[in-house]
């Protein structure tokens, strides 16, 4: 990433007139030097708002398993890896804040194993199994990541919870990224409820993109439903401006779609969530639409008051 590239700038621009406290960005490259996440802070910065603390760890985007999951007869092939990825890296995430990051205690998630998670969905409706023993041995959940990534603010320790799920289309009958994409999103029901070490019981926020609306589109959406009526969690419910919300067929409300994809299908979705913990009291949300040159995805914001 170059910081004259033009999709850079209008990013950068973007955050800038958000002035967020805390992003957590999707479907940034990584590299282990975070030159690229460093540029964006710096163009960033460039347009008057600092935004100086910075975390990227290595997402499973990319990252080759030396098998052939998609069983096309060829290896290192994109569909191969861990989570899909042309290279190493590729689509990562990353977190800028204007207060520091407590990265000694930030918890990476992402190399937890599909099969061990409870309750996963990887019986096939003849009651075979979604993977091999040798796939499921190696595969694993996250297909971008899952971090817990602890924020000092003031005195308090804000937790930020963030991930990206896999896309729930692109498969077969098998639904495999269909049923990932569900086992993503009720992952953080698991972890929450203590399943996987200590949980954060309060001032946390749950925010990323599941790649999954609660009424419309593909997938399985009873997944986003169980995780929006979750009663340690509060949904703001931010919208779009009316002159901007397109209405459809879809059922869902459409001041709530923070993405625009070509239509007829999908269309424009509920995707990206920002779910902070029920004691922390949500003041304001809304969505920011940037530049059409810097994502089809909205800038999806909360205003919190963290004690």
């Amino acid at each position: 990433m170059s910081e004259d590239d033009p999709q850079v700038e209008t990013v950068a621009r973007t955050i800038a007139a958000a002035r967020p406290d805390i992003i957590a960005l999707q479907g940034i490259d990584y590299d282990h030097d975070l030159t690229a996440l460093r540029a964006l802070g710096r163009r960033v910065a460039h347009h008057g708002y600092d935004m100086p603390h910075a975390l990227a760890l290595r997402p499973n985007s990319g990252m080759a398993t030396g098998l052939d999951l998609d069983g096309d007869g060829r290896l290192g092939r994109a569909r191969d890896a861990q989570g899909y990825g042309e290279f190493a890296g590729q689509g990562g995430m990353a977190v800028l804040s204007r207060f520091p990051i407590l990265t000694d205690d930030v918890r990476d998630l992402s190399g937890y194993l599909w099969r061990d998670m409870p309750g996963a969905q990887l019986q096939l409706m003849d009651g075979s199994p979604l993977l091999s023993p040798g796939v499921a041995a190696v595969q694993r959940l996250s297909t971008v990541a899952h971090w817990d990534v602890p924020i000092q603010v003031g005195d308090t320790t804000l937790r930020l919870l963030t991930f990206h799920a896999s896309p729930p289309v692109f498969d077969g009958a098998e639904d495999r990224n269909g049923r990932r994409n569900h086992d993503e999103i009720v992952f953080w029901l698991h972890y929450l409820d203590g399943l996987l070490g200590e949980a954060p019981v309060k001032r946390f926020v749950l925010a990323g993109d599941a790649n999954l609306d609660p009424v419309d589109g593909e997938g399985r959406r009873a997944a986003i439903r169980r995780l929006l009526a979750d009663d340690r969690l509060a949904d703001p419910k931010p919208m779009r401006d009316s002159a901007e919300a397109k209405v459809g067929a879809h059922k869902g409300d459409p001041h709530l779609d923070t993405v625009d994809w070509p239509a007829p299908d999908p269309g424009s979705l509920r995707v990206s969530y920002v779910l902070p913990s029920i004691d922390l009291r949500a003041v304001d949300s809304g969505m920011t639409r940037g530049e059409a040159e810097a994502s089809r995805h909205r800038l999806v914001w909360v205003d919190l008051l963290v004690k």
